[in-house]
C-alpha cells in the first residue's frame, strides 16, 4: 500500500448486494491489518487520532465480504455487508445522499 504522508490510506466502502457507495473513511496499517483479522471495517479517525470499529457505537456495522486496491495502490475498496440502518453517522443509509444542482 502506498500511504499518504501522514501514514493513512482513503478507503471506499461499497454495498456488496447492491453496489451502493456508503462511504468513504481513512485507513492506517493498523487499522488495515485489523481489518483483515476481525474481519470488520476498522477505520482511523484524523480528527480523533484513533482507531475506529464501525458500528461500535452506532450498531451500524460493516462486514467485509471482498477487498480490493487500486492499480497505483493508493486507495482501497472494500465490499461489505452493511448491518443496521446505514452507514452515515447523520443516520442516512450512504453518505453520499446530497446531489449537485438542487438534485
Amino acid at each position: 500500500m502506498k500511504y499518504n504522508a501522514d501514514g493513512l490510506v482513503p478507503a471506499i466502502a461499497q454495498c456488496v448486494e447492491t453496489g451502493d457507495i456508503l462511504m468513504m473513511a481513512w485507513m492506517n496499517a493498523e487499522s488495515l491489518s485489523m481489518t483483515f483479522a476481525e474481519g470488520r471495517m476498522v477505520y482511523f479517525s484524523r480528527s480523533r487520532s484513533e482507531l475506529w470499529r464501525k458500528g461500535d457505537t452506532s450498531g451500524d456495522r460493516q462486514f467485509v465480504r471482498e477487498a480490493y486496491y487500486d492499480c497505483d495502490g493508493d486507495t482501497l475498496l472494500f465490499k461489505v455487508e452493511q448491518e443496521g440502518k446505514g452507514a452515515c453517522h447523520t443516520g442516512e443509509r450512504s453518505c453520499f445522499y446530497r446531489a449537485f444542482g438542487g438534485q
